[in-house]
């Protein structure tokens, strides 16, 4: 499972779960998956706010920037220091926008875990079609849920992670060499408020964790 024993983030022992730990099989796997998507979205929502504070580092520089440029063109005399202040900030730039690519290459890393936690759990649909049919199986492994709904749950878990990081993706293209200060604070809002991953999707993962019972009913 993603996540070390005793950290203070990870899906903790509850009277529930306690009662599950006997389940082997695919509700073990299944239970297994559950906790797993619970990590990486954890570890996700701490890269994204990493992510937006090193975004508006950059926003902030660029802001400097300009602002540096204005005051050349106004006061002609000042251009020797204010170009060394430029370049200055160049190479901070330049430093912020690899710690970005870095947050961004990580949450590629999450979003590639959840990938295979979507096959892994196609597997197990798989294999229960195999034992018991197109239907699958007939009793509920957990509460209520079938096989199936477990399917249905991480491929909109993974469908909306999938989606933010590709907005990611694009705001770490855009965010150094964007000259509006307007677009600048839209896609600074963009990172931190994810429109890809409302509040909606989270609740998907609080019910896998209920059905799974990670949580307490």
């Amino acid at each position: 499972m993603e996540g070390k024993a005793g950290d203070s983030d990870d899906i903790t022992v509850t009277s529930s779960s306690r009662k599950c730990s006997v389940i082997t099989g695919s509700g073990r796997k299944i239970r297994d998956n559950a906790a797993d998507w619970h990590n990486l979205m954890l570890k996700w929502d701490k890269l994204n706010q990493e992510g937006f504070n090193m975004a508006a580092t950059i926003v902030n520089i660029r802001r400097s920037q300009s602002d540096q440029l204005q005051d050349e063109s106004s006061s002609p005399s000042s251009s020797s220091s204010a170009a060394s202040e430029r370049g200055g900030g160049a190479s901070q730039l330049q430093d912020e926008c690899r710690k970005l690519q870095d947050v961004v290459d990580k949450m590629v890393a999450v979003v590639t875990k959840m990938g295979r936690l979507m096959t892994s759990q196609r597997g197990v649909q798989d294999l229960e079609e195999f034992q018991f049919g197109p239907g699958g199986r007939k009793v509920p492994l957990f509460h209520s849920w079938s096989t199936g709904q477990f399917g249905d749950s991480s491929r909109l878990l993974l469908d909306a992670f999938s989606q933010e990081l590709r907005l990611k993706q694009t705001i770490l293209q855009e965010v150094a060499h964007t000259a509006s200060s307007d677009l600048c604070m839209v896609l600074l809002s963009c990172w931190l408020h994810q429109p890809f991953v409302p509040t909606q999707t989270r609740l998907h993962l609080e019910a896998l964790l209920l059905e799974t019972g990670h949580r307490g009913l």
